[in-house]
């Protein structure tokens, strides 16, 4: 028997211009490994004249990590970084001390409709680097592994999975992947992690004779884990060691320490970090 933890049904979310779903967290299931936050966004198709508009807002304590499957955004923060994101690519930013950013839609892309479809996870970083230098790398589709077969096709976003290695540089030991299966096709999630959870985007597939249709995160115990498709599918798979200890989350900010998540707040009253972005004027406030 197949050791399921959890089952979690994400919630809808309005965030201006369209709504996400939430899928972490939630009450019976805070994190997988270090991951304390996903949403999926789309599959939405915004008007002409229309775009994503996330406005300059901060992060502290974890990494955020943007991987699109359709679309396009434009990422700019503090650290002076502009650049777009395209399906395949993976944006990782580190905030450690503090960063602000923003996520817009393209300019020449806002004159007709655009397609947008995509994940943002945010992974806690451990104690000892939650004050750590901010960063912002970007990798490109081309870069990260990948792996086709006998009806898989398997994209690794970071860490390792089934012996194929992402150049992605984290700070605690994780995975993440992006498989994709025919109708009929079984993956095998390896038992690497303590933690580990599978997201399925699409499609519907079974886990010990058991369905499990599109929207629902399902997090593992120990074992392997064979998923297979019964129409063709696409999900994620994630996870990695616990962290070491638990985390606050208020807002955008993730912290070991309540008092350092009342000095983020502060600091964003009072002057928005000290951290514009070029050619950004506006910014989210703190919310009530």
């Amino acid at each position: 028997m197949v050791n399921i933890q959890n089952v979690v049904v994400p919630r809808l979310r309005d965030i201006g211009d369209f709504s996400v779903m939430r899928v972490l967290p939630v009450a019976a299931r805070r994190m997988v490994g270090p991951f304390v936050f996903l949403d999926q966004f789309g599959p939405v198709t915004l008007p002409a004249g229309k775009g994503m508009d996330v406005r300059p807002h901060p992060h502290i304590g974890l990494s955020t990590v943007t991987y699109l499957l359709t679309g396009s955004i434009v990422h700019r923060d503090s650290l002076g970084s502009e650049l777009s994101i395209n399906p395949g690519d993976v944006n990782w930013m580190t905030a450690g001390r503090g960063i602000v950013h923003s996520e817009r839609s393209d300019v020449d892309l806002r004159k007709r409709p655009q397609d947008l479809y995509g994940l943002q996870s945010w992974v806690a970083l451990p104690r000892k680097y939650e004050e750590t230098d901010p960063a912002f790398v970007h990798y490109a589709s081309a870069v990260l592994p990948e792996m086709s077969g006998e009806g898989i096709d398997l994209k690794v976003i970071a860490g390792t999975i089934d012996n194929l290695v992402s150049p992605v540089v984290t700070l605690s030991p994780l995975f993440y992947g992006d498989v994709a299966l025919r109708a009929g096709a079984s993956y095998c999630l390896e038992a690497a992690y303590e933690e580990r959870a599978a997201y399925f985007i699409e499609g519907t597939v079974e886990i010990d004779g058991v369905p499990y249709e599109q929207g629902r995160l399902v997090a593992f115990g120990p074992g392997e884990i064979v998923i297979k498709a019964r129409t063709p599918a696409r999900f994620v798979v994630l996870g990695g060691e616990p962290l070491d200890g638990p985390r606050h989350i208020y807002w955008n900010f993730v912290s070991s320490s309540l008092e350092r998540i009342e000095q983020a707040k502060a600091d964003w009253r009072r002057d928005q970090f000290g951290l514009p972005i070029a050619g950004e004027h506006e910014f989210i406030p703190l919310p009530d």
